[in-house]
């Protein structure tokens, strides 16, 4: 099944929903508006669907494999990934001073959901490298920009991320990565990585890896943690690369999906032979014991970032079972509007489930979009005041991006398995793949718990509600619109907005008003409250979208396109955003059963 991007919808949500001409008065972004938008996304469609996408199922059948301390890639990996980096793709928002092409994060956002639509596996690689540019630009010394920010950027190098020991998942205070002060300010890094994204490939002749660990005498837990960079290979006075260093990868994991992409377990200061070891050679990036700070740059980059992998695959899952309800005959048609077998498209719970599927999929694009034009108005708006607005709105969303989306993501790839019946559980096929390579999203950069307790502490409850909040009157200026609007369409979505956003605005005094007399009340309905939050933004800009379609249609600009995002709108709104009543209920009330039984009871 070939993947098509979708340009149509991307440009919708960039235009009229995002504001690109906004983003483009910005300072820098002035070139940026929407006939440049429409040219790069339409160049990244085609490199995309013809050079990327169809490595996918190659990569899920024959993925990456070790022997020998080396990575082999999938066949085709390494030549896509040429191209990618000849493309100027990885430098796409980046600056140009290091090679990059200065774009705003609005149109970088849309570019990354095709490529991980198109191929995931490939994709994670300058995902990855993204985190580590952005880590760079915000704390790196001049000389390590000097020396590896232009190969970064331009996709020369990759850049991993090594957080994760054995012993230490998302407790990073539990770390023993040790990094030993040499006479010349380099380090010396010792220690076990595990988990790390393309740790080791042949796809880039090095590898940048950014590494937390100790320096001897730091603060216990997370307070002593710094950021090191470690490279692959040392890098000359001439920029050539000289001796190994003493980094190792000493074996990969064998995963449920995203099989291509190789996940190494790394052995720093081993002794590796023919490095210049014992001890990897690393560069302290930042300052020593503030490694989490740093960490958290890379960390919101690359949470993110796996909100808008969700996105992606949701739309090649819903893709892919819109092609098989086409062609499947199965069943004659309830409505008795044919004598014979018939397509399963139509069949009403089959349109119930591709529905669901495209406006997840759609409402999540839509706020993965704006949340990206608030991270380019925090950065680069003239006036302070705006950009630390832009900046708390931004924040406030990544969570939502990450974590609800990938959520949505696994419903919506398993409903693309439960499209294809009993053939979706069959490889050939192709529906399974997506499940499979979906079910990783809400686990890696932080699980959907992790993202639900930084939406409650850091999001919500450290200003007392006050972005939540805004969030809400912001809604409630939509809800005005959709009465001004007239028309069943636009009511049926204001009768359910207005709901959920009463609702939101419940969860949000209880969480508020109980985190610190009743914390565990509280979290136990973490998870929920932030999936009721990402159902009730997504919504609120599918709402808008209605808004913007309808205007449209008076106009008489593309109406089947413009019917259908109203059609979409308003069954996001009956049979999505209507839950969301029910689970605040459950947030606000429920919390005794969740921890009532003792953990023996289990």
């Amino acid at each position: 099944m070939p993947y098509i991007a979708p340009l149509k919808d991307m440009l919708f949500d960039i235009e009229h929903l995002a504001g690109i001409d906004q983003v483009a008065r910005l300072p820098s972004f002035e070139d940026a508006g929407l006939d440049t938008t429409r040219a790069v996304l339409e160049e990244c469609a085609r490199f995309n669907q013809d050079v990327v996408a169809p490595l996918n199922v190659a990569g899920d059948r024959q993925p990456s494999w070790f022997q020998d301390g080396a990575v082999t890639t999938t066949p085709g990996f390494k030549q896509a990934f040429a191209q990618f980096a000849a493309g100027g793709w990885q430098g796409l928002q980046h600056p140009p001073a290091y090679g990059g092409q200065g774009l705003p994060k609005t149109v970088g956002a849309a570019c990354a959901e095709m490529l991980h639509a198109a191929n995931m596996s490939l994709a994670l690689c300058p995902m990855l490298s993204e985190a580590a540019i952005e880590a760079l630009l915000m704390a790196g010394s001049d000389a390590l920009k000097a020396t590896y920010l232009e190969k970064l950027v331009t996709g020369q190098w990759t850049g991993t991320m090594n957080l994760t020991e054995p012993q230490a998942g998302s407790d990073l205070a539990l770390i023993r990565t040790r990094a030993e002060p040499q006479p010349d300010g380099s380090y010396k890094v010792f220690g076990t990585k595990i988990f790390i994204t393309y740790g080791e490939h042949d796809m880039a002749p090095n590898i940048v890896h950014l590494v937390l660990a100790r320096v001897a005498g730091a603060p216990p837990g997370v307070k002593g943690i710094s950021l090191f960079l470690v490279p692959k290979f040392l890098v000359n006075a001439d920029s050539s690369l000289g001796a190994r260093n003493d980094v190792q990868c000493v074996s990969i994991e064998h995963k449920l999906g995203i099989k291509a992409s190789p996940t190494a377990v790394l052995q720093y200061g081993d002794g590796m032979a023919g490095s210049a070891g014992p001890g990897a050679v690393g560069y302290l990036v930042g300052h020593e014991n503030r490694g989490l700070e740093t960490m958290f740059i890379m960390m919101n980059s690359a949470r993110y970032a796996v909100g808008v992998q969700g996105i992606a695959i949701a739309e090649r899952a819903y893709q892919h079972a819109v092609a098989y309800a086409r062609d499947r005959v199965q069943g004659r048609p309830v409505d008795g509007s044919a004598d014979a077998s018939a397509p399963i498209i139509h069949h009403p719970d089959v349109k119930r489930m591709l529905m669901t599927m495209r406006a997840h999929t759609e409402g999540c694009r839509a706020m993965a979009s704006v949340a990206a034009t608030a991270h380019d108005a925090a950065h680069r708006h003239p006036d302070a005041d705006t950009r630390q607005q832009n900046l708390a709105l931004y924040e406030f969303l990544v969570p939502l991006v990450k974590g609800y989306s990938t959520e949505m993501s696994v419903e919506v790839a398993s409903l693309g398995v439960q499209v294809h019946g009993g053939m979706g559980y069959i490889e050939e096929t192709g529906a399974a793949q997506y499940l499979r390579d979906a079910r990783i999203l809400t686990i890696y950069e932080g699980t959907t718990a992790i993202q639900a307790n930084d939406l409650v502490s850091r999001k919500t409850v450290r200003d007392g509600g006050q972005v939540a909040r805004a969030i809400a009157a912001q809604v409630m200026a939509t809800e005005a619109e959709l009465a001004g609007q007239g028309g069943d369409d636009a009511q049926a979505v204001l009768q359910s907005l207005k709901a959920a956003r009463e609702a939101y605005a419940k969860v949000v005094d209880f969480v508020v008003g109980q985190a610190s007399t009743l914390p565990g009340a509280v979290f136990a309905g973490s998870v929920p409250y932030l999936l009721a939050t990402g159902k009730l933004v997504a919504g609120w800009q599918l709402a808008r979208s209605l808004l913007v379609a309808q205007r449209l249609l008076a106009t008489c600009q593309d109406g089947p396109f413009m019917q259908a995002k109203t059609v979409t709108a308003r069954f996001y709104a009956e049979h999505i955003l209507n839950a969301v009543p029910a689970v605040a209920q459950s947030i606000v009330a429920g919390a005794a059963s969740v921890t009532a039984l003792p953990a023996e009871a289990f």
